[in-house]
């Protein structure tokens, strides 16, 4: 992140108990922003993320040309492919790596050179994976060196549909070459060897795309082909990346019990509550109607297991579920995840490393980390190198930690995702009401 460094101070020891909610999912809100500007007619959006993240994509899709209003908390965007046009100015995505990678996709059939910024963590985040496939397709995509870091300059192209195989688990990948594929000559696929969050083909199909998904072993392939998309009001439920914040929470700070309300339970997101079933933790999911619903869960003895990185595609609850482990008894073992190296930070030397400044044991062993507890939790200081997951998982071990108080630097950081986290957890923790 740029700007003034922030730091945050959390208290430890305090039960946390209530409930609350989370905003409304970034996965989920990117795609609804997209997806309404390139749909024919006025769509509307309702629980849209108010994080940073999200807020830059929406700034973008105006930059294109799509008009945006917002009344009410619903935010309404009038769309259209003929409206969307290379604008002049670079599209800054700040932080966001799900809103750039997206964007390539959506730009590499518009007309014209788009450039794609964003703050010095985006910047170091590699591109190729989308610039490759995208390249095939026609578009021409070019960053900096040999991994095309940003910033981007994309100069739209006729598409041609390609079948492609990521060499990653990487949802945004496959958003990315689908999206693209919108405006393709010919069947575009992408064929996931280890299924990712289903946002992009299931909302694709709301919006009246031509796209088949095939169960492909452990994983799925998707296809799809020029489409017009219509517009569809959209409601976005919350988060269950951020979800997982509390519900860790919820396991490790004595004598807490913490629901999370209205929660999307999509299969390929909440595979961090069967890792916290599995040690031993008192996590209960109630399912709406809607496929939403609550997480409860309150104080637990854990202990330790082994963590396989397809259980959590995106590997974004790592940081967090290593909180659990840290307080756990026995060894967690979290397999190839090397993954989190290129996220906004290391996040795996940066988990590490947090762990071990709160008084616990942990390792990078190749690309696993292992965790070894119970660890005899201290009060610290922590700088989260300017990456909300990081920050906001210290803030929960730092809650874990009777008798002190700790510091995070870089709070900043979580305004990206979660402007209100600071807020909720003093809620939470009884210091306001």
């Amino acid at each position: 992140m740029t700007g003034t460094v922030e730091a945050h101070r959390v208290t430890g020891g305090r039960p946390l108990v209530g409930t609350t909610t989370v905003p409304g999912d970034k996965s989920i809100s990117h795609r609804a922003l997209l997806l309404a500007a390139l749909a024919e007619g006025a769509s509307t959006i309702t629980g849209l993320s108010t994080g940073d993240d999200v807020v830059r994509t929406r700034v973008a899709i105006t930059a294109l040309g799509a008009g945006v209003e917002e009344q009410d908390g619903v935010v309404t965007v009038d769309g259209g492919r003929s409206r969307l046009a290379a604008p002049a100015d670079p599209l800054d995505l700040g932080n966001s790596g799900t809103g750039m990678r997206l964007l390539v996709g959506v730009v590499a059939g518009v007309p014209g050179v788009t450039r794609l910024t964003g703050d010095g963590s985006l910047c170091s985040r590699p591109m190729d994976r989308v610039a490759d496939p995208l390249g095939w397709m026609g578009a021409s995509v070019v960053g900096m060196g040999e991994h095309c870091l940003p910033p981007l300059t994309v100069t739209g192209a006729r598409l041609t549909g390609v079948d492609y195989t990521p060499p990653m688990a990487s949802a945004q990948v496959k958003g990315a070459l689908l999206l693209a594929g919108l405006d393709a000559d010919g069947e575009t696929v992408v064929r996931e060897p280890v299924a990712t969050r289903a946002h992009t083909e299931e909302m694709l199909a709301e919006s009246g795309a031509e796209v088949r998904v095939e169960p492909w072993g452990a994983g799925r392939v998707v296809r799809v082909r020029r489409s017009r998309l219509r517009p569809v009001d959209r409601t976005v439920p919350g988060d269950p990346s951020q979800a997982a914040f509390w519900v860790v929470a919820g396991c490790v700070v004595a004598g807490s019990r913490v629901v999370v309300g209205h929660v999307h339970l999509g299969p390929e997101r909440i595979g961090f509550v069967d890792v916290l079933a599995r040690m031993g933790a008192d996590v209960v999911v109630d399912v709406d109607a809607d496929g939403t619903g609550s997480v409860t869960a309150s104080t637990s003895s854990l202990h330790g297991t082994t963590v396989e990185a397809a259980e959590i595609p995106s590997l974004d609850e790592v940081p967090i579920l290593a909180v659990a482990a840290m307080v756990a008894e026995g060894t967690t073992r979290f397999r190839d995840v090397g993954e989190l190296r290129v996220k906004e930070s290391d996040r795996l030397a940066g988990t590490a490393a947090l762990i071990r400044a709160f008084g616990g044991t942990a390792s990078v062993e190749g690309d696993d980390l292992v965790v070894v507890g119970p660890g005899h939790l201290r009060p610290t200081s922590v700088d989260a190198a300017g990456d909300h997951r990081m920050a906001m998982a210290a803030a929960v071990a730092a809650a874990a930690c009777a008798g002190g108080t700790s510091q995070v630097t870089g709070w900043e950081s979580v305004a990206t995702s979660y402007p209100g986290f600071a807020a909720t957890l003093e809620r939470l923790a009884g210091m306001t009401r």
